[in-house]
């Protein structure tokens, strides 16, 4: 029984080049009756997958949300939707768990409906079939949930040029008594902040002359880890009675990592946290870690592509929430492999989740709850991770050079942040038997006539 259900170093241009801004010739207006509209037809897909980023004052260069704002841009639309360049989602849809929480992704319809209407002129059809704005908290900006709270640390200056920028910034945390996180978020304050922050890694601290460094770092004397975010990540939404602990009286501290641009900026990093009601104790304590990274260290010569393998045990049962690939520049391409525990001598295992990887995008892509992978204690975490050191990858800035680990961005990593709730000898039963009752169900239910 299955238990268990490329980048380039650039500002984020999801739509493509100025030339996308030229209209299609007055010949092309012409419609069949056939032809879909962008009032009926199209506006509902951007409102679902893509006005969250492109809407005034968002991350996006340009706003999708009207007839008027989207029509300049119809080729482009049409080129990086057919491309499943946009929206950003890049789980390989032919391998592994296919149900997530957040998948902003077209289907293969949506994106034929868009190529239709711009190749039948891209008409704005009948303005009374227009869907209504989609809302936003009006306080909230871009944050992906409205946050009960937002801390934001003091601003970084980053000069013209020099070595990557590692240390710790402070600010409070106002809760008057301990609370529990049910979603989080770090964010780059700006769009010139989103240029310069490699990493920022937010803990609740105690002493705020702990000093953590380097790329990625969890080992913070006294203090606990609370999120990572790298450049595009999105929100973590944690399931339904699952938490992060929160302790009154600690301090937010967030370990950087910025690098240089070629200008002086002023770089802000924020976090937002959306908390439990007050005295609400979740049942399960979610988890996030990176873990799976080789332990061989990385070897890529010039002009090649490597692969590198890491491992973790699970040394209790566990539902896993959530999978996110992490590496730097030259960054290809990972998978997640649960390698099952046996009593023989047989080895049973299963790829859940490959993704394609962007630097521009750290995706944490978190299992809808019916498809989240449910382990028994023992399980093996085996990420394969696939690093592109040659020229046909247009983000490496030197391919005739020999890359590996390290904590530049120039340098070399690969592991996978892990989201996760342990589970009880009980529990973990519990869940293998309803996910067989669900199966069964399924099967009935396909088929009947």
């Amino acid at each position: 029984m299955r238990i268990a259900g490329y980048f380039r170093v650039r500002a984020v241009a999801p739509f493509g080049l100025l030339a996308s801004l030229v209209l299609l010739p007055a010949s092309a207006t012409a419609q069949s009756p056939q032809t879909p509209t962008f009032t009926k037809d199209v506006a509902p897909i951007l409102q679902r997958s893509c006005v969250a980023c492109h809407r005034p004052g968002e991350m996006a260069p340009m706003s999708l949300m009207t007839y008027e704002d989207a029509r300049p841009w119809a080729r482009a639309v049409k080129t990086r939707t057919s491309a499943r360049e946009m929206p950003p989602w890049h789980i390989d849809r032919t391998i592994g768990i296919q149900d997530f929480k957040n998948n902003p992704s077209l289907s293969d319809q949506e994106i034929a409906t868009i190529a239709k209407w711009v190749d039948g002129g891209a008409p704005r059809g009948n303005p009374a079939d227009m869907p209504a704005p989609r809302q936003f908290a009006a306080d909230s900006s871009d944050w992906q949930f409205a946050p009960d709270i937002v801390i934001k640390y003091p601003r970084h200056k980053v000069p013209v040029a020099g070595p990557d920028l590692y240390g710790n910034l402070y600010a409070d945390i106002p809760i008057d008594q301990d609370r529990y996180i049910k979603a989080i978020q770090t964010r780059a304050a700006d769009p010139q902040s989103r240029k310069v922050v490699h990493h920022a890694l937010s803990y609740a601290v105690d002493d705020p002359d702990v000093e953590v460094s380097g790329d990625d770092s969890q080992g913070v004397d006294g203090g606990q880890f609370l999120v990572e975010y790298a450049s595009g990540k999105n929100a973590e939404v944690y399931p339904e009675d699952s938490g992060v602990y929160l302790q009154q009286g600690k301090k937010a501290m967030v370990s950087y990592h910025l690098h240089s641009i070629g200008e002086e900026t002023m770089a802000g990093i924020e976090l937002g946290v959306q908390l439990y009601p007050k005295g609400y104790v979740p049942k399960h304590v979610r988890w996030s870690k990176q873990l799976a990274q080789s332990t061989a260290g990385i070897d890529i010569p010039a002009g090649t592509v490597a692969r590198i393998d890491g491992y973790v045990m699970m040394h209790k049962a566990a539902r896993i929430i959530s999978f996110q690939p992490h590496m730097h520049i030259r960054g290809k391409r990972q998978c997640l492999e649960l390698i099952y525990p046996t009593s023989g001598s047989s080895m049973k295992s299963e790829i859940v989740s490959c993704a394609d990887f962007d630097y521009n995008w750290h995706l944490n892509y978190s299992y809808a709850d019916a498809a989240a992978p449910i382990v028994p204690a023992g399980t093996i975490l085996h990420t394969i991770s696939w690093h592109d050191n040659s020229t046909a990858n247009r983000s490496n800035p030197d391919p005739k050079n020999w890359v590996g680990d390290g904590q530049r961005t120039i340098d070399e990593m690969g592991f996978a942040w892990i989201g996760w709730y342990d589970l009880s000898d009980d529990e973990y039963k519990q869940e293998v038997e309803a996910r067989k009752a669900s199966s069964v169900r399924t099967t009935q239910q396909q088929q009947q006539p």
